[in-house]
């Protein structure tokens, strides 16, 4: 029998990217083999994204162009995985009955033997409160074929828990990931230990709230006995590693033990991504965010005083149900005490099942697309202020890629820096000091040190 192919889109999240990568694996390890061509393939993944409205429906689009490639090819399977998938359910079928299996974000790992098991009618799976995370061991070359070494992996995601308890009024993440699961730390360690053993240099630690981590009724003693500073502490330990990062946290869970890990922890990058989503403490409560703007600005002033170099990014929404023109003028002057160095912002719009798509007081379009220009507009003119700052000085880099007249790389900061000198000995992965010579709103420039 001859080997089967899988095409997979992600969408969305670095949840949904290691996600996805976690699917090409267990496809592997089956025989499959990882195509690039939708076409050619036997087996369809759309690993799908509800946070906006856009993101669902490409998804809608996308499924409806595959129908006619099922129609070509009735042995096609097609499979909808990731947040669409589980707030969705029976409702995808329904629209698109050529879906062979709607899995959802607890369900990856049986991916295969779902497969294995499809009849006649489609499978559609749901959320299990009893749900933990299973034992998982990363294969880097698995389904990915024979790569040539500027394209070897030299840093990936590790996710150390699922789900989400905090079910703040917009969001659906708590409806489609289920609630907080925190990740045994044996199995957390082990992979980490076998990522840095095949050649990664930089490790992301990965979840909804990182910094709950462990504080889950439904895990073990061992987990229970463990703070996420402890956790990266630990993984910090691991020789060879040579940067940390973590993603996402939410600033009612930031303790100090955790901030001081930026002045302790010699490899975690000094860079920190701290949603905030508004500067009005009136929209905050209406979002069920737990915490105030006063207290945002405390833990803000705490991590520069344990790392002055820190490099602060957030999310932010504007045009939130009854957002005024006060409420937005205190998110602008909380822009411009924070002074971000960058930020993901975005205009509010309702999503299903949240209780935010029931309040009223909705914000006009043209409001909200005005509002996000001038927020985007003073953002890229202090991101542009704080780059012209790293002019005239030199960073490590590590190397991301490299053409032929080209280097691109990343400081500890996570500014992509541009580098035209070549040619050079080193990999990607590797640290190169590089001494900055221009700046723009979203990269540097910089050259060689030892061409300065």
């Amino acid at each position: 029998m001859a080997n089967r192919s899988f095409f997979i889109k992600t969408f969305g999240c670095q949840m949904n990217e290691r996600d996805s990568e976690i699917m090409a694996q267990l496809l592997a390890e089956r025989e499959y083999i990882e195509t690039n061509d939708s076409e050619q393939a036997d087996l369809i993944i759309l690993n799908t994204c509800s946070i906006r409205a856009k993101a669902e429906q490409k998804v809608m689009s996308l499924l409806g162009v595959l129908r006619k490639q099922k129609i070509r090819n009735p042995e096609l399977k097609i499979c909808v995985a990731g947040c669409v998938a589980q707030q969705e359910g029976k409702q995808i079928i329904e629209r698109m009955p050529h879906v062979d299996l709607v899995i959802g974000t607890q369900s990856i790992y049986q991916l295969t033997e779902l497969l294995d098991n499809l009849g006649d009618q489609p499978v559609v799976t749901t959320l299990s409160d009893d749900y933990q995370i299973p034992p998982f061991i990363p294969d880097l070359g698995a389904g990915r074929g024979q790569k040539p070494p500027a394209t070897v992996p030299f840093k990936k995601f590790l996710t150390i828990m699922q789900g989400c308890n905090n079910y703040c009024s917009y969001c659906v993440v708590p409806f489609t990931r289920g609630r907080e699961i925190s990740r045994e730390v044996s199995h957390i360690l082990e992979e980490a230990h076998s990522l840095v053993e095949a050649g990664i240099k930089e490790i992301t630690l990965l979840g909804q709230n990182v910094n709950s981590y462990g504080k889950t009724n439904r895990v073990s003693k061992e987990v229970n006995d463990y703070s996420f500073a402890d956790l990266l502490r630990a993984v910090a330990l691991i020789p060879g590693l040579q940067r940390l990062r973590f993603t996402t946290s939410n600033p009612k869970d930031l303790s100090d033990d955790l901030m001081r890990c930026f002045a302790e922890i010699d490899i975690l990058c000094p860079q920190f991504h701290l949603p905030v989503q508004s500067g009005s403490n009136r929209i905050l409560s209406l979002m069920n965010r737990n915490y105030s703007r006063e207290l945002y600005l405390e833990k803000v002033e705490t991590l520069r005083s344990y790392c002055p170099e820190i490099a602060l990014t957030t999310d932010m929404i504007v045009g939130f149900p009854g957002e005024t023109d006060q409420d937005f003028a205190e998110t602008m002057s909380l822009l411009e005490e924070v002074h971000y160095h960058g930020s993901f912002s975005f205009k509010y719009s309702d999503r299903p099942g949240t209780r935010s798509a029931k309040f009223e007081n909705k914000v006009e379009e043209t409001v909200k697309s005005e509002r996000l220009r001038i927020f985007q507009d003073r953002q890229d003119a202090i991101s542009l202020a704080h780059n012209q700052g790293y002019v005239g000085k030199t960073f490590p880099v590590m190397i991301e890629k490299i053409s032929h007249d080209s280097i691109v790389g990343r400081t500890g900061t996570n500014h992509l820096v541009h580098i035209a000198e070549t040619p050079c000995n080193s990999l990607p992965g590797a640290i190169i000091s590089v001494h900055i010579v221009h700046a723009g709103q979203h990269s540097l420039r910089g050259k060689l040190l030892e061409q300065v």
